[in-house]
């Protein structure tokens, strides 16, 4: 499904990924984990798409699609959904207008008819009630007075409405307590546990892999994948850090 090559990336011309290779099949979950500083949300923002990275090595496909080639909204369109470890606050736009205008926009990109109002009503209720959001939140501007928590949430809507092909979550667990992590885990399984997706989970903790439990895990360090395994090597660097495993 993903498949990333030799992905070398700067910003303000400082290289920070350095030969990235990695690939996702339809069906697994990939943690990467390490330290700060080692890469892990410019690999995010590179694969979203964001302005001020730049890519001067390498390729990147999502279902043998050149990603790099497509701007932000068509990677989104393609089944890219990217989570931030800080969900932006949106001032003067609702939640259910922000999201009934975003999945239209891909339904159309795609060549599908747009969701009426009526049933991208009952498709919100469907995820919010899930997620433990109510309507009300749902009405008001998108993460406006949000706890950290409920804007961890209100992502995990937003990724049930639009249903991706690909979760890249940036650190979805930062900031959560041990409730809110455990609803913000299950959205996750609920939601992007299927043959046909896949899910790249960005964290520094082994508690989130405990109730997601990946496929493989990938210690980025420097810009490069140094290590990689099973869900034991989470509980490896929960017990020895990253110093010697990364070194």
């Amino acid at each position: 499904m993903l498949t990333i090559e030799n992905l070398h990336a700067s910003v303000a011309d400082k290289p920070i990924l350095k030969g990235i290779s990695l690939s996702l099949n339809p069906g697994e979950v990939h943690a990467i984990m390490g330290p700060n500083g080692s890469g892990k949300s410019t690999l995010s923002y590179v694969l979203g798409g964001r302005p001020g990275y730049e890519v001067t090595e390498g390729s990147v496909t999502l279902d043998e699609r050149d990603l790099l080639g497509m701007g932000a909204d068509e990677r989104a369109a393609a089944g890219l959904f990217l989570g931030f470890q800080y969900p932006v606050e949106i001032p003067g736009v609702s939640n259910v207008q922000f999201l009934r205008t975003a999945l239209n926009a891909q339904r159309r990109a795609r060549g599908e008819p747009e969701m009426s109002a009526g049933d991208f009503l009952r498709l919100a209720r469907e995820q919010a009630d899930a997620l433990g959001i109510s309507m009300e939140m749902m009405k008001r501007n998108v993460n406006v007075g949000f706890s950290g928590g409920e804007k961890k949430r209100n992502e995990m809507v937003q990724m049930g409405i639009i249903d991706p092909r690909l979760a890249v979550l940036d650190e979805t667990d930062s900031g959560l307590d041990i409730d809110a992590l455990r609803v913000v885990a299950e959205g996750i399984n609920r939601i992007m546990r299927k043959p046909d997706k896949a899910v790249l989970l960005i964290t520094h903790y082994q508690r989130l892999l405990d109730l997601v439990v990946p496929d493989f895990v990938h210690v980025l360090a420097e810009g490069r994948i140094v290590r990689s395994g099973g869900p034991e090597l989470a509980h490896q660097l929960e017990r020895e850090g990253y110093s010697e495993i990364a070194a």
